[in-house]
């Protein structure tokens, strides 16, 4: 079973590798807007859905595509969690 901090880190990990490379994971709050405040557009935010999909196993539906699943490190960790086994 996927803990929260494995899956916040992973995420952490690729968001800093792929879009934020002056970033630390220790530097990026887990509320830290990211769609919203414009660091991730909305091709980006598909290459987020993406790895998403890949890393854990999950299907994204066009509808969970949202600032209220994709907005920041928690909420993707939270929509992982409740994704994962379905």
């Amino acid at each position: 079973m996927l803990q929260p901090e494995q899956v916040r880190s992973t995420i952490r990990a690729y968001l800093i590798e792929q879009f934020l490379p002056d970033e630390t994971e220790a530097s990026l709050a887990g509320d830290t807007p990211l769609v919203s405040s414009g660091v991730l557009d909305s091709l980006a935010t598909l290459q987020v859905v993406s790895f998403l999909e890949d890393s854990f196993g999950i299907k994204v539906k066009a509808r969970d595509v949202s600032v209220d699943n994709m907005d920041t490190v928690d909420q993707m960790v939270r929509f992982v969690l409740e994704r994962v086994g379905q």
